[in-house]
């Protein structure tokens, strides 16, 4: 599994390699960092989810990528993703391999999201937030890739008309900021010749 584990990353890393991320300019937007991880489950590769609890100031209740708010003391948004991914979900930042960016995305919320993508070792032991977290989710890229586990269509977004992707798995519902980054990622997977196998 090394080996395919190896060569999928490696391949992730090239397809991002080729597009410049692009980058939000407004000055009124609070900087913010997630981490889109990926790893190999059973035979596929998946992408790890969490869905908030609650207790928690934005996102109540819904699925998101580990990561959050950036603070004064971290050195860049890269800090504020590992930071966070740590504090959500328990992984080591000496345990994430960064593979590449992906363009950024603002919020009804007034933040900018700058998504990184790393993967992990895996099988992991992950350690949620019991304030922060109330499920941890990991979902197979080829569930997301199939047609019949996602809906499309065109919503108004801050005023303006605008493409939406909600995904489902299981019981939950992956909409807003996660899916569009999420798009994002699935579309350059797509282009780059993903291997349904994988």
């Amino acid at each position: 599994m090394t080996d395919v584990k190896d060569k999928t990353a490696a391949f992730v890393r090239a397809a991002l390699a080729q597009r410049q991320p692009d980058v939000l300019t407004d000055p009124h937007l609070k900087d913010s960092a997630v981490v889109l991880l990926l790893y190999p489950k059973e035979g596929q590769y998946c992408v790890l989810l969490n869905k908030r609890s609650m207790e928690v100031e934005f996102n109540k209740g819904e699925m998101c990528f580990p990561g959050g708010s950036k603070d004064p003391e971290d050195a860049d948004l890269w800090a504020t993703a590992l930071r966070e991914t740590h504090e959500e979900m328990g992984i080591r930042p000496e345990d994430i391999t960064i593979l590449g960016e992906l363009s950024e995305t603002n919020t009804g919320a007034g933040f900018r999201i700058h998504p990184y993508v790393g993967t992990i070792p895996y099988p992991y032991a992950f350690h949620p937030s019991g304030i922060e977290i109330a499920a941890v989710v990991e979902v197979p890229i080829n569930h997301l890739l199939d047609k019949r586990n996602y809906t499309e269509e065109m919503r108004m977004r801050m005023g303006v008309l605008t493409h939406m992707t909600t995904y489902t798995y299981n019981d939950h519902r992956i909409f807003g900021a996660t899916a569009r980054i999420l798009r994002q990622f699935l579309d350059i997977l797509e282009q780059s010749g993903w291997p349904k196998e994988a």
